[in-house]
C-alpha cells in the first residue's frame, strides 16, 4: 500500500522536475534544508501543513495544485487495490453506487 507521504514525496519531486529546479535551489526558496526535502520526496517525512506550503511557493505552484495532484494520485492507487466487486460498483461520475 503506498502511504500519503509518499505519494506527497512523489508529487513534490515531479513538480520539481517539472521546473528544472535542483533540490539546493528549492532548498534556498523555502528556506528548508536539502537533507529534508530529500527525505520528504523520497517519503521517508511527512512534511507538516506549514512546510508543504512553503515548498510548494518555492516551486512556484498553488498549494491547492499539490493536494490535488496527492488525491488524484491516491484515487488511483485506490482503484488499483479495490477488489473487483469495490470497482464495479464505482459509476462512470466516479461514485460508488450505494446498494439496495
Amino acid at each position: 500500500m503506498t502511504t500519503m507521504r509518499q505519494l506527497v514525496g512523489e508529487t513534490l519531486r515531479a513538480r520539481r522536475a517539472e521546473r528544472g529546479l535542483t533540490l539546493r535551489e528549492v532548498s534556498g526558496k523555502a528556506r528548508v534544508s536539502l537533507g529534508y526535502i530529500s527525505e520528504i520526496e523520497r517519503g521517508q517525512k511527512e512534511p507538516s501543513s506549514e512546510l508543504l506550503a512553503a515548498l510548494a511557493e518555492a516551486l512556484d505552484v498553488p498549494l491547492s495544485a499539490v493536494l490535488r495532484d496527492v488525491a488524484d494520485q491516491m484515487e488511483l492507487h485506490e482503484v488499483v487495490s479495490a477488489p473487483l466487486a469495490t470497482v464495479s460498483s464505482i459509476g462512470a461520475d466516479g461514485v460508488r453506487a450505494s446498494a439496495a
